[in-house]
């Protein structure tokens, strides 16, 4: 079912032109359907911050029928923003105290761009476990991308990430390695999932804290992991919210820097991802810049847009689907975490009780 327009979010009106169905406050006030408000906590920077909230929410309208969903968009004010992205926080965003108080179904953490070499340094380390231990104890299921998983591991389960002498980056193959669990019910076996991040948390970590991992690839590791109860914590290390172009646009933010002179590095192509007509379109542009360094033509974007495929966002899309078939059972249904605590995770008699 469609998401819920109840503020004025311009990235409402974009997912409306891409076709998705997003309906009015008045129009969904009409229907007699479940609902669910989900919080989607935004700590990208500025740069990111809109495409974050359009990624999120339209994996989340596109991804179950049983529900009208409302999105509640906050961020932590610790985080020093510009005046363009801190008028928009003001306009369009919630605060989590007013959230506190009306409470949440669901909530999903994004990434963030790393600035310390340790994540405790970072600015937004603190407050966002205020945010975490809130959720812990009063939203059924948390959602952590990527950065915030390794931030949560760290700091609940007392594993570290590793530093990567090369960035894991581009678009891998991953399996399903526990069928049982209802977030990968009915979904492919094998599929892909893209991945951006000079760091990781390896298979024994995640078991080490008790941790059930679903789905991991024999290039990068693990993607997916649930917390011991398996669903009150819901872990990403890849990014199946990302757009067709996100690897593309990161691509191109790395190439302009080294044409700028920023950077001696020339980038590397992401994994898996440009096709071999796009390979050589960039090479060219490189090659051209090589010859010419004052040279001002501009990256190639319109030529390669059409080339990308998108090999992750329908498993990405029903995944989530199974998450808030999850939330809805729990929340709604009456059947809590002390019901859960008795469950086997691993039985899928046991668990057909929560799959959407």
């Amino acid at each position: 079912m469609p998401l819920v327009a109840h503020t004025n979010l311009p990235s409402f009106e974009k997912l409306r032109t891409e076709g998705q169905i997003v309906l009015s406050k008045d129009k969904a006030r009409q229907q007699d359907i479940r609902v669910l408000h989900i919080g989607l906590l935004n700590i990208m920077p500025d740069a990111a911050l809109g495409a974050t909230e359009k990624q999120f929410m339209r994996l989340i309208g596109k991804s179950n029928p049983i529900a009208q969903f409302y999105i509640h968009l906050f961020t932590l004010p610790e985080l020093k923003r510009g005046a363009d992205a801190q008028k928009h926080i003001d306009t369009h965003y919630e605060t989590f105290e007013d959230l506190q108080q009306q409470g949440l179904d669901a909530l999903i953490i994004s990434g963030a761009t790393p600035k310390s070499e340790l994540l405790p340094d970072e600015l937004f380390w603190e407050p966002l476990f205020k945010v975490v231990d809130w959720a812990y104890e009063n939203v059924t299921s948390t959602l952590c991308s990527c950065l915030t998983t390794h931030a949560i591991l760290e700091g609940r389960y007392k594993q570290k990430r590793q530093n990567l002498d090369k960035k894991v980056w581009g678009v891998f193959p991953h399996k399903v390695v526990n069928k049982t669990h209802p977030l990968v019910s009915d979904i492919n076996t094998d599929f892909y999932v893209p991945h951006s991040r000079w760091n990781t948390v390896e298979r024994q970590q995640f078991d080490q804290a008790g941790l059930h991992v679903l789905v991991e690839s024999p290039e990068v590791g693990v993607h997916l992991a649930t917390s011991p109860d398996g669903i009150r914590f819901v872990f990403f290390q890849g990014h199946p919210e990302y757009d067709t172009i996100s690897l593309l646009k990161e691509y191109k933010r790395e190439a302009v820097l080294y044409e700028k002179g920023e950077t001696t590095v020339r980038p590397v192509f992401p994994e898996h991802y440009f096709p071999r007509q796009a390979q050589a379109i960039l090479n060219e542009h490189l090659f051209r810049f090589s010859l010419k360094p004052n040279n001002q033509s501009s990256f190639p974007e319109a030529k390669l847009t059409p080339q990308l495929r998108n090999t992750w966002s329908d498993t990405a899309t029903a995944i989530i689907g199974n998450w808030m078939g999850c939330v809805y059972q729990l929340t709604h249904l009456d059947r809590q975490y002390p019901f859960m605590d008795g469950i086997n995770l691993n039985n899928p008699l046991e668990l057909s009780f929560i799959k959407g």
